[in-house]
């Protein structure tokens, strides 16, 4: 099975190290990740100059671009043939709720499931984290569960591990995304040249995290799985919306 690695953290993660290392146990594995920390980066891709791709001493491929760049240089123009999963992460911290609409983390297995591959994004939720091997034990499970019975149609799963021993997981839970509460607000400050500048505040802490949730899952102890798709149509307000257009 030929498997692609990307993150959001930069080439150089430990998560993503942790990551290739226990994916090289199911199949070959080629990882392509941004040059630095693109976090937050979402699926931009960068159209207004040309991408370089390098490769790193242990292996790695790295792009001067986004983790959508990486991805989808990785699959239109490395690749012969499309891989048979694109794997992200291990992100360093979690990607519950909201955070997907931010994450490069989620965004780095988005373009693979629009370029019709399988999909999967790896988060640790932990803002401390140094060891990534019960996360990777997780991701290894999953592309080992793949392989032995593949999905039909290219699937893009969400996945947070919380931070604790492998054998002390309760389990996995398939869930639906949370909400966070609002975001909290900039942090001002002035440079030494008396220029103010602005720092994006903390995420608000989880708004709609009851069970069923990725939130309530990986609080409970179970790894929380969240199947994702594309369409944003907001189907209930349609009929709302051309009532609105005709009066």
């Amino acid at each position: 099975m030929r498997i692609l690695l990307s993150n959001d953290d930069g080439y150089f993660a430990p998560g993503l190290a942790a990551l290739a290392a226990a994916l090289r146990e199911v199949g070959d594995v080629t990882v392509v990740a941004p040059e630095r920390d693109r976090s937050g980066a979402s699926n931009s891709l960068t159209l207004d100059r040309p991408l370089s791709l390098r490769k790193a001493e242990n292996g790695f491929y790295f792009v001067n671009g986004t983790p959508t760049d990486c991805v989808h240089l990785a699959v239109t123009g490395m690749f012969e043939h499309l891989p048979d999963m694109v794997v992200s992460g291990i992100n360093h911290g979690a990607n519950m709720g909201d955070d997907t609409i931010y994450s490069g983390t989620v965004a780095a297995a988005t373009e693979g499931y629009l370029l019709g591959v399988p999909s999967i994004a790896i988060s640790l939720v932990s803002k401390e984290a140094s060891d990534f091997t019960s996360a990777a034990r997780v991701a290894r499970d999953l592309a080992e569960r793949f392989v032995r019975v593949p999905f039909r149609d290219p699937v893009l799963l969400n996945v947070n591990i919380p931070d604790r021993p492998y054998p002390e997981l309760r389990g996995v839970r398939v869930t639906r995304l949370g909400k966070r509460h609002r975001a909290e607000q900039v942090v001002r400050s002035v440079t030494p040249r008396g220029e103010t500048v602005y720092w994006i505040g903390a995420a608000g802490k989880a708004a709609d995290a009851g069970e069923g949730t990725d939130f309530h899952a990986v609080e409970q102890g179970f790894v929380s799985v969240t199947p994702l798709q594309i369409d944003l149509t907001h189907t209930v307000q349609t009929a709302a919306v051309s009532d609105w257009l005709h009066k």
